[in-house]
């Protein structure tokens, strides 16, 4: 898209939010005619206006499959940005996605909250995340409301969600998967281990849904 064609379109339409469109739109094709439950952060409290909110929200779908898929809006560009025009990599890169095991939407808020606390980690600490790392919890339930032998993620392509180029450049869609302690030892342990353990887990869950009610390990 030219700046012309650009400036145009912002004419047209003085809300669009092109990148915003771009991350619907690539779950439009997995979840077509879907409207998602959208939770929006507090406008006031958002990072660009000196808040700790590092996300303007996140929309859960219901799968087909049984479970509840989440994604993250503001990890890549949403809105209209004409410096942003033309690059490789739309902002960060990457939407981050979750999928779980539950059939109430109010069942996912601790993701919600996780997700929150590691885009806060990306823009402060510039941590970015890419499949096939880990993330370490403190050993303890990653739901801090319920008990659960899954302690911490694993990172992976979404099983799903492809890839979608947009005018700001590429965005991909990370999954965060939940593991257990002793995965979390063997990812630490080797880093092969990480491919075995996604090959393991996707025999029994292709979809590498994180279910809190795990108790197998798969390594």
């Amino acid at each position: 898209m030219t700046k012309e064609e650009f400036r145009n379109k912002l004419k047209e339409k003085e809300d669009w939010a092109p990148g915003w469109d771009s991350i619907e739109c690539a779950f439009e094709k997995l979840y077509p005619g879907q409207k998602p439950f959208h939770y929006a952060t507090d406008m006031s409290k958002r990072a660009m206006l000196g808040g700790n909110q590092y996300l303007d929200g996140y929309s859960i779908y219901e799968s087909p499959h049984g479970y509840k898929h989440i994604v993250t809006f503001g990890m890549t560009e949403l809105y209209a940005d004409e410096s942003a025009l033309g690059g490789e990599w739309n902002k960060w890169g990457y939407e981050m996605t979750v999928k779980l095991a539950e059939k109430e939407n109010e069942n996912c808020i601790w993701a919600i909250n996780m997700l929150s606390n590691l885009a806060r980690s990306t823009y402060t600490e510039k941590r970015f995340f890419e499949p096939f790392q880990f993330v370490a919890g403190n050993g303890s339930s990653i739901c801090l409301d319920r008990e659960s032998k899954i302690t911490a993620l694993f990172i992976v392509a979404d099983t799903e969600v492809q890839p979608t180029e947009t005018i700001y450049g590429k965005t991909e869609f990370i999954q965060l998967v939940g593991v257990t302690e002793s995965e979390l030892f063997k990812l630490k342990e080797k880093s092969e281990n990480a491919q075995l353990l996604y090959k393991l887990m996707k025999e029994d869950n292709p979809y590498l849904i994180t279910d809190l009610n795990r108790t197998k390990s798969y390594l």
